[in-house]
């Protein structure tokens, strides 16, 4: 009986990896097609800050989720993420400066959620900017746009 429960413990752990769904890495390329063609949500997770130094993804929305000290709040970040959301299915783009903190936060998402179609800009918003792609200004009032 010992063997058997500890074999179910065994089976339950190792079946979330087995079962778990995989962050897809995007290019700029991909992700405009996924935008165009899918209707997938770009959800830029980066401060505010950020987006007014760089200016965001057209179409994207600015859903911060690590503040600058490092925290996270998962339930409302989901919370607010499932308000933007048109279907339960809709693909999931995250994006970040540098495709770390999207990175982590897909891989939450998608292995410890269970979500699925999640996906992240592979080396963040910066490469986007650097190879000419479209860039729409943020100029929140209380920072100014360089």
């Amino acid at each position: 009986m010992k063997i058997k429960l500890t074999f179910f413990i065994l089976l339950s752990f190792f079946s979330t990896f087995i079962f778990a769904e995989e962050l897809g890495n995007l290019s700029a390329q991909q992700l405009i097609s996924l935008q165009k063609n899918q209707k997938a949500l770009v959800i830029d997770i980066r401060t505010e800050s950020e987006w007014a130094a760089t200016g965001i993804i057209p179409d994207s929305h600015k859903l911060q989720f690590f503040s600058p000290r490092g925290k996270y709040d998962i339930k409302k970040w989901l919370f607010d993420l499932e308000q933007l959301k048109t279907t339960a299915d809709q693909p999931v783009i995250l994006v970040c400066r540098s495709g770390s903190r999207s990175g982590m936060l897909g891989n939450m998402l998608s292995k410890q959620q269970g979500m699925k179609n999640i996906y992240h800009l592979s080396n963040g918003i910066m490469p986007w900017i650097k190879a000419g792609n479209e860039i729409t200004p943020d100029c929140p009032t209380q920072l100014a746009c360089k």
